[in-house]
């Protein structure tokens, strides 16, 4: 493999002045500059990106870590991630936390042993001492959705309070009358804030109880159990809200496979807007977060950081659409 001294050797000058060259760091002449140059191209040399960090502290590279890789939520975001990020020049890394916070602190110590330029993370298990060592490493970051208490970071995130309400005057509006929610883990501020728009829209009517909120954990086989369960408690609920798309879809199957119609006998709404919402029957009524302009908006914040700019830490929310799609259609013929 070509290194830098062959480089050096080629072109009759010393390591550190290749360096310079590569780096674009110190005066060369520009004759000498020639020489290295196509020393370069004659030899195919290919600079190590880690090394090069060494000399520049910059790699090239940002890092993405996310909770769960199987939710199509967190590759939707990836993808603007990316996108955004070779548009500055930038790779972009990838990391799948599985929600455990030892996972994610290990990555923490592998990506600045890489020199990677910052990093976003979309996981839900970051913590108040890992700010203060990323901050002690000067590692730029940013977060999505919500930053450890105490701590004033650069978060992007959604109105997950509004959509919620949404999502149940929706349900309301197209006729349904007792109204349940399958809600995500109460650790993460966005399902605790979707359960929160839940509690605060019904709680004056006087079929709520809260036994008509169900756990499902954000996750396909939670959805399924949890509807079967709310359906076995309050077998007369016409209507549910779902606190993310992916258990919506479980929660469509289940009722299907208990020979309940949708949405002519319980009307399904879910949130976040992934694309397999569309990929079932009938389509699921979403509540659609802007995933890709989260993405975008993260990794544009972020470069700014790497490149020096002063962020203010401050929290970007966005809003939210519903979608209403067949899972909600008003049957007006009942």
């Amino acid at each position: 493999m070509t290194t830098i001294r062959d480089v050096a050797k080629l072109s009759g000058v010393s390591a550190s002045t290749v360096s310079r060259v590569l780096n674009k760091n110190g005066y060369v002449n520009q004759e000498t500059e020639q020489k290295v140059k196509q020393a370069i191209q004659k030899l195919q040399y290919e600079p190590n990106a880690v090394a090069r960090g060494l000399a520049s502290k910059k790699t090239g590279t940002i890092a993405l870590i996310l909770p769960n890789i199987t939710n199509p939520f967190f590759p939707e975001l990836a993808r603007a991630v990316e996108d955004v990020a070779r548009s500055y020049g930038y790779t972009v890394l990838f990391g799948n936390s599985d929600d455990q916070g030892d996972k994610e602190k290990s990555y923490i110590e592998v990506l600045k042993q890489r020199y990677v330029d910052g990093i976003i993370f979309s996981s839900h298990t970051l913590q108040r001492d890992d700010v203060v060592r990323l901050r002690s490493n000067k590692i730029p970051f940013v977060v999505l959705d919500r930053a450890p208490v105490g701590e004033a970071c650069s978060v992007v995130r959604s109105n997950n309070l509004e959509g919620a309400r949404m999502a149940v005057r929706h349900l309301l509006d197209r006729g349904s009358r007792k109204i349940a929610h399958i809600y995500g883990p109460q650790e993460i501020l966005t399902a605790k804030e979707r359960l929160r728009g839940y509690e605060e829209t019904v709680k004056d009517f006087g079929w709520y109880t809260p036994t008509l909120m169900v756990p499902g954990n954000f996750r396909l086989d939670g959805g399924m159990s949890a509807a079967k369960e709310l359906m076995q408690r309050h077998p007369d609920v016409d209507g549910i809200f779902v606190g993310n798309d992916l258990m919506a879809v479980g929660v469509l199957k289940t009722l299907l496979r208990m020979g309940i119609k949708v949405p002519e006998q319980v009307a399904v709404c879910g949130f976040d807007g992934i694309h397999l919402t569309e990929a079932v029957e009938p389509e699921i009524t979403t509540v659609a977060q802007p995933i890709y302009e989260l993405g975008a908006l993260a990794t544009k914040l972020l470069i700014q950081k790497v490149n020096g700019v002063d962020v203010e830490n401050k929290v970007h929310e966005l809003e939210v659409t519903l979608i209403p799609r067949d899972s909600t259609r008003k049957d007006t013929s009942l």
